[in-house]
Formats: structure tokens, C-alpha cells, sequence
């Protein structure tokens, strides 16, 4: 099992299904986008340069996509909390997700590369 599939495995439920689908959703975005390995995570790459990730919120216990250039994107949805660069964009596990929020933001994300 590589350190990635490692990663997914060891989420709890309903976590782990969320971010999966949520693995899906983001690598369905672009042909241009890639999982990797990288900083202990789920990372992906657009056009070989760190793009966004998955984790969990250590508060909230719900997986959010952090987006690398979020400081560049307004949009509703997306929280900067602490963070001077990166904007995350939390996941309710127990919910359906807004597909095309989650799109809405990766799209506004690929333009800045």
C-alpha cells in the first residue's frame, strides 16, 4: 500500500468516504491535476505545481479542501482563518456536497496558474 492510499485508509467513517469522493471530484476537475504524496497528505498538483489538498479540521473533525492560492480567490464558501495564503473550503461528511460550489472554487483556483 503506498503512504497515500495509507492516508485514506486510516480515516474514519464518514470522513474517509467524503475525502475520497472528494479525490474524485477535484482529479475529474482537469486531466492537468494529479494526486501526490507530499507534507505527510493528500496533496494534488495542476500542471506539476501545488494546487490544493484534503485534511481534516482538527476543530470541526470535518475534511476541507485547502486551496493553495486562496488568497487570490473571493468566494463565500472559502475560510482563511489563521492562514495568510491558503483558504479552505470545509466538507460536512454527514451532508451531500455542493458539486458545483466545489467546482466553482477549483476553476477560480486553475485560472491563477
Amino acid at each position: 500500500m503506498t503512504p497515500l492510499e495509507n492516508f485514506y485508509d486510516q480515516i474514519a467513517e464518514p470522513n474517509k468516504s467524503c475525502m475520497l469522493a472528494l479525490r474524485d471530484v477535484i482529479l475529474a476537475q482537469s486531466q492537468h491535476i494529479e494526486a501526490v504524496w507530499k507534507y505527510g497528505g493528500a496533496f494534488f498538483q495542476y500542471k506539476r505545481k501545488s494546487f490544493c489538498y484534503l485534511w481534516i479540521h482538527k476543530k470541526l473533525n470535518q475534511p476541507y479542501i485547502g486551496i493553495v492560492k486562496g488568497n487570490q480567490i473571493e468566494h463565500p464558501n472559502l475560510l482563511a482563518e489563521k492562514r495568510s495564503q491558503i483558504k479552505i473550503l470545509l466538507i460536512n461528511p454527514n451532508e451531500d456536497f455542493d458539486l458545483g460550489i466545489i467546482q466553482e472554487v477549483l476553476d477560480k483556483a486553475m485560472k491563477l496558474y
